[in-house]
């Protein structure tokens, strides 16, 4: 239990996949305008990490390594990846047609997101029993929308303030990508793993 809740912390605050691993930026730099998308596309990871890691991992362990054909992993964690991810776009499109519309392409892009496809293959690199991958893809997709979300209240807040001209827009936006980067790098340290 202790190592389960190392994974998650670690994964969430001192490697956290886009703060600290610089993967899945697209998304990041994208939906986090507003915090409502946000939390949507942050709900939309979590789901995709999760089940990720959840399929992935026996796909690895009794079909690929069975077969002896584990230099297909990075295709076949794609198209289970692509499986997921059109799984949650039709949800969305029935449950929450506003949310779909405002993700837009960023949705389909979770596919080609190499956050997602990362959790994947740290997960077979680091050995992770079953329980350990899927703590591992749940911390990873809670840091990411932690990341998203505190993200987008702080560019909410920059666009009701005075920005000099030259830093208005996307220039503020990686400057404070930067400088929130920065701020989780304090949690370096925390968990030694």
């Amino acid at each position: 239990m202790p190592k389960l809740i190392l994974i998650i912390i670690s994964a969430v605050l001192v490697n956290n996949f886009i703060l600290q691993r610089f993967l899945g930026t697209c998304p990041f730099l994208g939906v986090s305008r507003r915090v409502q998308t946000a939390l949507g596309m942050s709900g939309a990871v979590v789901f995709v990490m999760t089940m990720t890691s959840v399929v992935t991992w026996p796909v690895y362990h009794f079909v690929l390594v069975r077969f002896r054909l584990e230099y297909l992993q990075t295709i076949v964690f794609i198209l289970v990846i692509a499986a997921l991810v059109q799984l949650v776009e039709l949800v969305l499109q029935k449950m929450s047609p506003a949310l779909y519309k405002a993700l837009g392409i960023f949705l389909p892009l979770i596919t080609t997101n190499c956050a997602v496809l990362g959790v994947a293959v740290l997960n077979i690199q680091k050995k992770y029993s079953f329980i350990e991958s899927v703590v591992f893809g749940l911390g990873g997709a809670l840091g990411f929308g932690l990341a998203m979300i505190l993200f987008s209240g702080i560019r909410e807040r920059l666009d009701l303030g005075d920005t000099p001209l030259p830093l208005r827009g996307t220039a503020i936006g990686l400057v404070t990508a930067g400088l929130l980067s920065l701020a989780f790098m304090g949690f370096t340290g925390l968990v030694k793993m």
